[in-house]
């Protein structure tokens, strides 16, 4: 039984009275401790599947096991704790609270779990060690995803989801993040998981996922992972 699995999932929007098919039947799977890459165009339903696998929305029909456990069946009660307690975030525009401190932003999340891990460590972890104290305004945006990351670890997910992580970073500043991240599952057996449109990152990741047109195209295994340092885009 893999980590997680999707089989025929669907899910439709409707905008008035045009509805728009996201997911088209999407079925996959993904190993625990992995790091996944899912890529495809703006409108291949990659935000879609993040949204599913976050417990923030819930596909139309299809069955969504994480850990063999059916988290589209989920009670709105025990919604709310797998997103708190299981899934790590970590969005492209940071969503950091403005009037806490770096540290603060951390406890914040640490405060939601009982198995959280220390704030302060998870900062060092990130190399903000000497920015505890500083508010997002007083950061840079390297600084500002660095702290983003801390907050979603410190919470000791079984799952970390990255929408676009590197999106709103230059160059040198994403290769930084996604050296992280690829660390971060290889040392600590997370299972992560980043949507990207950017092809050029997928040779980093154990498995790449392609969509199109809320349709899986393919599925690539890679069993030897670039580091992100030999990464060139």
């Amino acid at each position: 039984m893999s980590f997680i699995e999707l089989s025929s999932v669907y899910k439709k929007y409707k905008m008035g009275e045009v509805t728009i098919p996201a997911l088209d039947g999407v079925s996959f799977k993904i190993e625990e401790g992995e790091l996944c890459m899912i890529v495809g165009p703006s409108g291949a339903g990659k935000t879609t599947v993040l949204n599913i696998l976050g417990g923030i929305d819930r596909c139309d029909d299809g069955k969504v096991l994480i850990g063999n456990e059916p988290v589209n069946s989920f009670s709105k009660r025990r919604l709310s704790l797998y997103r708190r307690q299981d899934v790590g975030f970590v969005f492209q525009f940071y969503n950091l609270v403005p009037n806490l401190t770096a540290l603060e932003n951390v406890e914040l999340a640490s405060s939601l779990t009982k198995k959280s891990l220390n704030p302060r460590r998870m900062l060092e972890r990130v190399g903000l060690g000497d920015r505890l104290n500083n508010f997002p305004s007083q950061l840079s945006g390297g600084e500002q995803q660095r702290v983003a990351i801390a907050r979603a670890l410190a919470k000791n997910p079984k799952l970390l989801l990255c929408d676009e992580p590197t999106g709103a970073l230059d160059y040198g500043t994403g290769k930084q993040i996604l050296e992280l991240l690829q660390t971060t599952s290889n040392e600590t057996g997370m299972t992560v998981i980043i949507i990207t449109h950017n092809t050029s990152l997928t040779p980093m990741a154990n498995r790449v996922i392609t969509m199109r047109n809320g349709k899986v195209q393919r599925i690539t295994i890679n069993d030897r992972p670039l580091p992100v340092d030999r990464l060139e885009w």
